[in-house]
């Protein structure tokens, strides 16, 4: 991971969610539809983070579905006063890849999705940086069934062409401009393929936006907050189009 992983402002308001369990992971629970469930995965700053759970929040209201924002870190979380002050070096990041690599956290991230496959109809994903490679892997054809029925990433880390590879669901690509971790190679990469795969596809352009835009800028600046409001309208748009229409 790159320090453009933990760059982020924090937004104003207060989650209104409640605290529940999805498997056997803590879990920010938004919304009470009985039918359609979106699992929402988080990025470096993790789940308690305020801005995840107040997207958590607007896609549960705006979308009419119940999403799931569970812990997959076991409990760690970033001091958001070091991410402000940037004082990335006293942030243990190679302690935490290890700990939270992909083949760690991959089998609790499948664990969740099933759950709510045998209790909901509808199930979708949502992953922004970390929680990006994660809903392609939850999209993976080797499921079947599916787990989930679509899926959404925005600027996504860790992202691989074998990921890329083996979807099989519609993806929505929320994609920044400036990005390190999901570059104009990978952006290409993605484009051709789910082409050639004939899979639905949505690739939102956020330009001048950078890494971590999408679920970290700053709302007091007019430019970011136009990318974090088109960004939540993109997904939710997209939840509604794939909601009514998965069996």
């Amino acid at each position: 991971m790159a320090t453009c992983c933990l760059k982020g402002f924090k937004w104003e308001g207060q989650p209104t969610g409640r605290i529940g369990k999805l498997g056997n992971n803590p879990a920010y629970i938004a919304g009470n539809n009985p039918d359609a469930a979106v699992l929402f995965i988080h990025d470096l700053l993790g789940w308690t983070f305020p801005n995840s759970r107040l997207l958590a929040d607007h896609f549960a209201e705006e979308a009419g579905v119940t999403v799931y924002l569970p812990d997959f870190f076991d409990g760690w979380v970033v001091d958001f006063d070091l991410v402000a002050t940037q004082q990335f070096d006293k942030i243990d990041l190679a302690g935490w890849q290890k700990a939270n690599g992909r083949e760690v956290r991959e089998p609790e991230i499948f664990a969740c999705a099933r759950e709510l496959r045998e209790k909901y109809k509808t199930v979708g994903a949502i992953g922004f940086c970390y929680g990006g490679w994660a809903v392609f892997r939850l999209g993976a054809r080797e499921h079947q069934p599916p787990l989930v029925d679509f899926v959404s990433a925005g600027h996504p880390s860790h992202l691989t062409k074998k990921d890329i590879d083996e979807v099989a669901v519609p993806v929505q690509m929320l994609s920044t401009e400036i990005d390190q971790m999901y570059t104009p190679e990978m952006k290409t990469y993605t484009f051709e393929t789910l082409t050639k795969l004939q899979i639905p596809f949505d690739f939102q352009h956020f330009p001048k936006a950078v890494h971590g835009a999408l679920s970290r800028g700053d709302e007091k600046v007019p430019g970011e907050r136009d990318t974090l409001v088109r960004g939540k309208n993109a997904a939710v748009s997209w939840f509604k189009q794939w909601l009514p229409l998965a069996k």
